[in-house]
C-alpha cells in the first residue's frame, strides 16, 4: 500500500495507527459504504466535514459516518452565530483533499477541529487517510491531540 501524507505525518509524530483499504465506488463515496466494505462499525468510522463560520472562517468537524452535523451545535462549538458546509467544489482549494478522501490530518492549513464527543467511547476510531479508498484507525485522543481538536457534541440526538 502507498503511504499517504497522513501516514507520513503520523509516523513522524510517532502516533500508532492501523490502515485499511476498500474498493472505491465512484457512485457511492459515502462513509457508510466505506464502513460496510471494510467491516467497520459505523459508529466508530468518522467522516470529515469542512464548514465556514461568519466571523472566524473555516472549521473542521469529525462525526460518525451515518450522522448529520447539527449546524447549531457546530456553530456553538466554534463560537459562531452561524456556520454552513462549504461547497464541494471548494474542498480541494481549502483543504488540499477531494471529496471522499478528506482527512482531519494534514490539511493545507490548521483549522479549528471539533470531534463528536461520542468518539471518546471507543478505543479507536477510523478516519480518512487522505485518499479515497484508504482509512486509518487510531485512538480518538491521539487524533484530538494531533489536530489540536476538541471533543464536543456535534450531532443532535
Amino acid at each position: 500500500m502507498v503511504k499517504t501524507n497522513v501516514m507520513r505525518l503520523l509516523d513522524a509524530a510517532r502516533i500508532p495507527y492501523e490502515t485499511g483499504t476498500y474498493e472505491v465506488d465512484e457512485n457511492d463515496l459515502s462513509g457508510s459504504h466505506a464502513a460496510d466494505l471494510m467491516g467497520v462499525d459505523h459508529d466508530s468510522m468518522y467522516k470529515t466535514l469542512v464548514l465556514k463560520g461568519e466571523k472566524k472562517g473555516y472549521l473542521v468537524c469529525c462525526i460518525p459516518v451515518d450522522e448529520a452535523v447539527d449546524l447549531k451545535l457546530a456553530a456553538k462549538a466554534a463560537g459562531e452565530k452561524k456556520v454552513e458546509m462549504i461547497h464541494v467544489k471548494d474542498m480541494l482549494a481549502v483543504t488540499g483533499y477531494i471529496r471522499g478522501g478528506c482527512s482531519p490530518i494534514g490539511m493545507k492549513k490548521r483549522y479549528p477541529t471539533y470531534i463528536e464527543e461520542t468518539a471518546q467511547l471507543y478505543d479507536a476510531i477510523t478516519v480518512s487517510a487522505g485518499q479515497r479508498g484508504v482509512q486509518i484507525t487510531l485512538s480518538p485522543e491521539a487524533l484530538r491531540e494531533y489536530v489540536g481538536g476538541e471533543f464536543v457534541p456535534l450531532i443532535g440526538l
